[in-house]
């Protein structure tokens, strides 16, 4: 991915497609507020871990120091420094320094990448105790995403679903009341309002495609995939699955509303969207805050629900996406680095702005402050509380039944090469038979080689 959106103020992640050999430039390394003791490595100087995330300006920066300064200022023995670099050069950063030495204590990697990370031996097993905690605490999508071979890495943090975003008045205007549940009636939908000029431009897209970014090619594509009851990757990891039954809905989907009009592939449908010329589109919960920012009264035409499913009665499915803490494997104070995640993760605060009494965790409290999620849905419902904004309720719902991202070592490149063809399909270079065999064949190659 590219370019970066804002999510209510803070940034949406890209991600990167590369690993350059050589060693990073040290500006890309600049660090964030530091922990009030360095450390001599005298006997008796407090233990100094590092943090590396991509909370590296703004909101998300604010967020996680604030609970970073509260652990430092209440542990004498140890201490939390915080780095940061930008999220498009996290996965390099965190491979160059670990083949430097100069690996930082604990990591915040976006989980696609988990398997990979694991495989270059750099990301520690959870303890047992902890492993358990995090099975006990969280939803599967979450457990799912920070887990590799069955064995868990870290402590979820940020976690986004998707669903189905739609613009009421437009829906109205077609004589439509209430938002699809089906992909007949999305389909239908999304013809009864798009909308032309006379030379064939669009004027209102009825289901937004884009070739944008990831969160409107592959993330969309996937989550409809999951409601077909379809997966990316195999569950061995070693071959891709999309070459099915529910790949190929999908892609005819995609397909019919692209060629009969319905969506216009190279307009940036964020934009459009704001902008009253986009009838429904499928996103993660990242943007609820963005539209409200940037919309003003039109958002009181913004509705959310759940993604559409095939038919009336399937079992509803959906995509998520997240990032976790881990420890590095080179660490070497993984016993203290573990306590500060489970301090920050587990350990229950009161909410000042719920109701009398009510506990969450800091990590929850961090993720709601900047407009997202964790994967503890108990957390997020005392959180988000009566009169808080009903279009994030969908996304809370969707933690019941979403699916993560497979995260096998090749996953990222995998990723990258099914965006360039479900772009090439969108796009009329590809039909669906030749995207479906392309993406077979490239991404097979690619999971199944040896990293």
């Amino acid at each position: 991915m590219t370019a970066s959106h804002r999510i209510g103020g803070l940034s949406r992640r890209h991600f990167a497609l590369a690993l350059p050999s050589a060693l990073l430039p040290p500006a890309l390394l600049a660090s964030g507020c530091a922990a009030p003791y360095q450390g001599t490595g005298r006997p008796g100087d407090p233990i100094v871990l590092t943090l590396l995330s991509h909370y590296a300006s703004g909101a998300l920066k604010e967020a996680l120091q604030r609970p970073v300064d509260e652990w430092n200022a209440t542990h004498d023995r140890v201490k939390v420094r915080t780095k940061a670099v930008e999220f498009t050069d996290l996965l390099t950063t965190f491979m160059v320094r670990q083949a430097a030495g100069q690996g930082a204590d604990i990591l915040h990697p976006y989980c696609l990448w988990n398997g990979q990370l694991v495989q270059a031996g750099v990301l520690r097993p959870a303890p047992a105790e902890h492993a358990e905690e995090i099975r006990r605490g969280y939803g599967g999508a979450a457990v799912g995403a920070s887990s590799v071979g069955g064995r868990i890495y870290g402590y979820p943090t940020e976690v986004q679903t998707y669903a189905l975003y739609y613009n009421k008045r437009l829906l109205r205007e077609a004589g439509i009341e209430r938002p699809p549940r089906t992909w007949r009636e999305l389909e239908e939908a999304a013809y009864r309002t798009a909308k032309r000029d006379r030379y064939g431009n669009a004027l209102v897209q009825g289901f937004g495609l884009s070739t944008y970014d990831d969160s409107t090619t592959v993330g969309q594509t996937l989550a409809l995939l999951n409601a077909a009851g379809g997966t990316f990757v195999s569950a061995d990891g070693r071959s891709t699955a999309i070459d099915s039954p529910a790949g190929r809905a999908v892609f005819d989907l995609e397909h019919r509303l692209v060629v009969k009009g319905a969506s216009a592939p190279g307009v940036n449908v964020y934009k459009a969207f704001q902008s009253g010329q986009v009838a429904m589109v499928v996103s993660a919960g990242w943007w609820t805050g963005s539209l409200k920012t940037e919309m003003g009264q039109a958002y009181r035409d913004v509705g959310v629900a759940p993604l559409p499913v095939p038919e009336s009665d399937g079992r509803r499915a959906t995509l998520s996406t997240g990032f976790m803490l881990g420890v590095n494997t080179a660490s070497e104070h993984p016993r203290e680095a573990w306590e500060f995640l489970r301090w920050i993760n587990t350990e229950k605060v009161r909410v000042k702005s719920a109701k009398k009494g009510a506990t969450a965790t800091r990590m929850s409290s961090l993720q709601v402050a900047v407009g997202s999620l964790t994967g503890r849905a108990e957390d997020m419902r005392t959180l988000l509380g009566e009169g808080s904004d009903p279009n994030l309720r969908p996304f809370l719902d969707a933690l019941a039944y979403a699916v993560p991202e497979p995260n096998v070592a090749g996953a990222q490149q995998a990723k990258s090469l099914l965006r360039k063809n479900i772009e090439a399909l969108w796009t009329g270079q590809q039909s669906v038979d030749e995207s479906l065999r392309t993406i077979r064949r490239q991404v097979d190659q690619e999971v199944s080689r040896s990293w």
